[in-house]
């Protein structure tokens, strides 16, 4: 396997965790009766230009199918999110009825209706037909496809090129890097803006979050690599913002090389990432290999921890059907015999069963007539969110248990 940027030969591994089923890849009743097939789940890093990847084993175009699960709009914390973005991102780059705004897997709208507020001229592009069903539904104009080289050709004859593109945790999705970015700077117009936001990798080694490794993610990102990226299609990031969301992510602003230069003081935002990317060993190959045995060493203090808690009697359920709980509950190997149950708030995902642990998926109701004694919270990027909306549990001496970077029982 040779790398999907500069085309080196892959010969360190980052991350081994072994088969498992894709992470939204939930399952019916039915299907529980049929084999499940599992992929291998192994990750990469590049010695030469520090890409962390994984070999496309499922092809994007199955992953992303018509009856993806995953609807952003179910998290309040996210929804709030994206409307702060939209709100700065009309005042700092002078948005109005006259520009567009393209976002890149918009998903179900989630973002582009704070825009289409403001009357200001949106298109999302999304590969999910149903996700993209209920932005049309809310009058979003939205393209079902795949973004790349292709199709942003095809808008740029059209005249749809953009004052602004956004791309909010997609850029791990994409198997095919450089058509991707090629792609970006096609559509951009020459005075235009790309926002992007993505996971990371130097958060996801700080605190082992291994959890958002899985089939969906191709790539895995640092502010330097990215950069190189950008470089290649004559595009320049110009300024960066570190976001608490998934973890620690990164919101990178780029734009066309020609453009004239931001004010100095942006500069130091790349300069402080940069410096801690360098002083946390992300251009040292090692900072990389040394990841397996962290995260295998948690494995162990995990089980310990259900077994005890299994052979004292409790009960334990989880919250949040998310895709990182399934890479993070069929590395561990907890099944559906230590887990009872996982609460979601997708009526999209309650009824059907989690990918290889085969663990049903039940609203919350079913968790306050259960009372377990302890709640498993496995998307902890958004604990604080779910904690407040379960702070009933407290009524029966039930428990939350954090288990991302390190164990917690709250």
């Amino acid at each position: 396997m040779n790398c999907r940027f500069c085309n080196e030969e892959l010969v360190h591994v980052f991350a081994d965790l072994h088969h498992a089923p894709a992470s939204n890849s939930f399952l019916t009743k039915a299907m529980l009766q049929e084999p499940e097939v599992y992929f291998p789940l192994k990750v990469w890093v590049c010695h030469r230009c520090f890409l962390v990847q994984i070999e496309e084993v499922k092809q994007h175009n199955h992953i992303f199918d018509n009856n993806y699960v995953y609807f952003s709009s179910y998290s309040s914390s996210w929804l709030e999110h994206s409307r702060k973005f939209a709100e700065m991102a009309i005042n700092r780059f002078n948005l109005d009825k006259n520009s567009l705004v393209v976002e890149i897997a918009s998903n179900d709208g989630y973002l582009l209706q704070y825009f289409e507020e403001k009357k200001i001229p949106c298109l999302g592009i999304e590969p999910t037909a149903n996700t993209a069903q209920v932005a049309k539904n809310k009058g979003i104009e939205t393209l079902v496809e795949f973004f790349g080289i292709d199709l942003a050709n095809k808008l740029s004859t059209e005249n749809k090129r953009a004052d602004l593109i956004v791309g909010n945790n997609v850029l791990a999705h994409v198997p095919d890097l450089t058509d991707f970015v090629q792609g970006l700077s096609i559509l951009l117009k020459p005075a235009g803006v790309i926002s992007l936001e993505f996971p990371h990798i130097l958060q996801l080694i700080k605190h082992l979050q291994f959890d958002t490794i899985y089939h969906e993610h191709f790539s895995y990102f640092s502010l330097f690599t990215l950069t190189k990226v950008f470089e290649k299609f004559g595009l320049e990031i110009f300024d960066v913002e570190e976001l608490p969301t998934h973890g620690g992510s990164l919101r990178i602003f780029a734009r066309h090389f020609t453009m004239e230069k931001e004010k100095k003081e942006s500069c130091w935002n790349i300069k402080k990432v940069l410096n801690d990317e360098i002083a946390n060993g992300l251009t040292t190959i090692t900072s990389y290999t040394n990841f397996q045995f962290k995260i295998d060493n948690l494995r162990i203090e995990v089980l310990h921890l259900f077994s005890t808690l299994k052979k004292e009697g409790k009960t334990i359920a989880a919250y949040g059907a998310a895709a990182k709980g399934n890479t993070m509950l069929n590395y561990f190997g907890i099944k559906t015999g230590i887990i009872d149950y996982v609460v979601d708030k997708s009526p999209h995902k309650q009824g059907k069963y989690l990918p290889g642990s085969h663990i049903p998926v039940v609203s919350e109701e079913f968790l306050n007539e259960n009372k377990p004694d302890y709640v498993i919270i496995l998307p902890w990027n958004i604990k604080d969110e779910i904690m407040q909306q379960l702070a009933y549990m407290k009524n029966w001496g039930g428990k939350f248990v954090i288990l991302i970077p390190e164990i917690e029982i709250l």
